[in-house]
């Protein structure tokens, strides 16, 4: 009886939300029957990362193959970190999405963002010990006023049941925007631009990491805050995020 109570009081609740947030979709604010989804429309366009994939990139891979499936980038210029996983390529309704939550302020996106986030990373997260969101440094962070990448870590910690470290990985460098720079030109933006916390080091010796951006675009920044955690002891770094510029091969 008290379950029967509780489900019909967890009812009651959720009409009384839809009724003074009429569920909408996330992308384009159409009527929807329930909060936090796609319309059908949006979920047609939505470009979702389909396999095959490259077993260190996550990136789109034109056939399937016996054995380890690697990019001519993975076989070139490997990660620093052991895998990749993404949601979608960054384009159309994923862009318009990460650029909802990460300049308009809209923070609830993070809620479904989230939950495709732990779903497409489950063979990461299943063995992993601690998710580290990557930081902001405190400048920007001050502009923003919240981290993206924080905000998703704590949707994928409550799915996944994985505890984040927040204050794990520490952003030390202001570097300059990412947007227009080349490969190396981004990875030499990004030395030294992170630093362990040393209330944490402890907490790093032998912890298997899931890293959580909201982008991956050429993996500069999952690299070097890679290198500082493997530095500092973690025994391995693994990367999650919501979208990817990806190219096929």
């Amino acid at each position: 009886m008290g379950n029967l109570n509780f489900d019909a009081f967890r009812n009651f609740g959720k009409r009384v939300v839809d009724l003074i947030y009429p569920p909408s979709c996330i992308a384009c604010s159409a009527a929807l029957a329930d909060q936090d989804g796609l319309c059908p429309a949006c979920w047609r366009q939505m470009p979702f990362i389909e396999r095959p994939v490259c077993d260190r990139y996550g990136t789109p891979l034109p056939v399937e193959h016996g054995g380890m499936m690697l990019s001519p980038l993975a076989v070139a210029d490997p990660p620093v970190f052991g895998r990749a996983r993404g949601v979608a390529r960054y384009d159309g309704v994923a862009r318009e999405l990460v650029h909802g939550l990460k300049y308009r302020d809209q923070t609830e996106l993070a809620r479904t963002m989230g939950v495709w986030m732990a779903r497409e990373g489950q063979d990461l997260l299943k063995d992993a010990t601690l998710i580290v969101p990557i930081p902001l440094h405190f400048l920007r962070l001050w502009r923003r006023r919240f981290n993206q990448a924080v905000a998703l870590a704590d949707v994928i910690s409550q799915k996944s049941g994985v505890p984040v470290g927040f204050e794990t990985l520490q952003r030390v460098k202001a570097t300059r925007p990412q947007v227009g720079l080349t490969r190396n030109e981004r990875a030499n933006n990004l030395e030294k631009a992170f630093k362990v916390n040393e209330t944490e080091q402890a907490t790093l010796f032998g912890a298997r990491i899931v890293l959580v951006d909201d982008v991956m675009t050429t993996a500069s920044t999952g690299n070097a805050a890679a290198r500082t955690l493997l530095k500092a002891g973690a025994a391995s770094v693994d990367l999650l995020v919501f979208a990817m510029v990806a190219k096929v091969g």
